[in-house]
């Protein structure tokens, strides 16, 4: 196929060389003319993504109308606080029916809209979808051993994406839920936050495991209310991509909170990740999700308060393990 990713961040430039290794076409955009400069000299993202040289075929252009010209799929890779502004300056050269999938993941803050519902308002004829998973750039830009899922509105644009994205080495499952899919997605960028703020005030793995645990459980709840399914939340966009962005070296967000486990306030630790840091900007709207579907999310909530109220983080955790006793399943009654 004739591709074009629009964003060359890491994940932008892993994708081109995940799809450019299936012999697809593909384009990379970028908004910023020196980024476009270093990869057309180097075929390598030697900021975001070093040792990930892109075969000579891709191509890369700072015009949208020439990088979505004749394109049969367009793959949005741009952080999320940029989705709808890329969106609204593509659609005008973005055919009826086009394929698009969003490989990005937050909630828009001044809306509480999904990145697909995002999308699809600003380029209503398209046929949006999500990929996503547990994928970090830095594994799959070396062809390391990867499995995602893509959500999408029918079978048939699922499948045909499943084709195009999956190899030997990067496998691609299958669903019609893209609520859940993108929920688990942008949540568990709030989650790996808390994660790597305990790792900063020198907690332990069993800290680490309570907060995955719970934190599944928070945004599970929330992506049922919302519409989506509990069984997605145990997937691959779920508490798999839960379990690698709290664990992973790789992780901004892991990162991000550990820098301000360690006293960093927010800008200093983003300012020091060099990336954009997702959770902080899906932080707000997770909360707000919760007080509109009247759910209780202990952990997003604290998040919150440390992200923007100067809440100390020690007193954060000493706050959430001396919250009211409870069971941990609300659900199962006493014999």
């Amino acid at each position: 196929m004739k591709i074009v990713i629009l964003g060359a961040g890491s994940w932008g430039v892993a994708l081109a060389r995940l799809l450019t290794e299936n012999k697809h076409e593909v384009t990379v955009w970028s908004i910023d003319p020196e980024e476009v400069a270093m990869l057309k000299t180097y075929g390598e993202q030697k900021a975001k993504l070093p040792g990930v040289i892109l075969p000579g075929t891709v191509e890369y252009t700072t015009d949208i109308e020439d990088a979505l010209r004749d394109k049969e799929l367009v793959v949005f890779a741009v952080p999320s606080p940029f989705i709808r502004s890329t969106a609204k300056t593509a659609s005008k050269y973005i055919a009826d029916g086009t394929i698009i999938v969003s490989v990005a993941k937050g909630i828009e803050e001044s809306t509480l809209h999904l990145l697909d519902q995002v999308i699809e308002e600003e380029i209503p004829g398209a046929d949006v979808a999500v990929l996503s998973g547990p994928s970090h750039a830095e594994e799959v830009g070396k062809l390391m051993p990867t499995t995602v899922v893509v959500g999408a509105h029918t079978r048939k644009t699922a499948e045909l994406l499943q084709d195009v994205f999956m190899t030997d080495f990067f496998r691609v499952y299958i669903s019609p839920d893209m609520t859940g899919i993108e929920l688990g997605a942008a949540l568990k960028n709030v989650i790996a936050l808390a994660a790597g703020i305990a790792d900063g005030l020198g907690c332990g793995d069993n800290t680490k495991a309570a907060l995955i645990t719970r934190g599944i459980s928070e945004i599970r709840e929330l992506a049922v209310k919302m519409g989506g399914h509990a069984e997605t939340l145990s997937g691959l966009s779920g508490i798999g991509d839960l379990i690698v962005t709290c664990a992973s070296v790789h992780s901004r967000n892991r990162k991000a909170g550990y820098l301000m486990g360690q006293g960093r306030t927010m800008q200093e630790a983003m300012d020091e990740v060099h990336m954009v840091v997702e959770g902080v900007y899906s932080a707000k709207a997770a909360l707000l999700l919760a007080e509109k579907y009247h759910v209780t999310m202990p952990i997003v909530e604290m998040v919150n308060r440390i992200l923007f109220h100067d809440f100390p983080a020690k007193e954060a955790l000493h706050e959430l393990l001396t919250r009211d006793k409870k069971s941990e399943v609300a659900s199962l009654d006493w014999a």
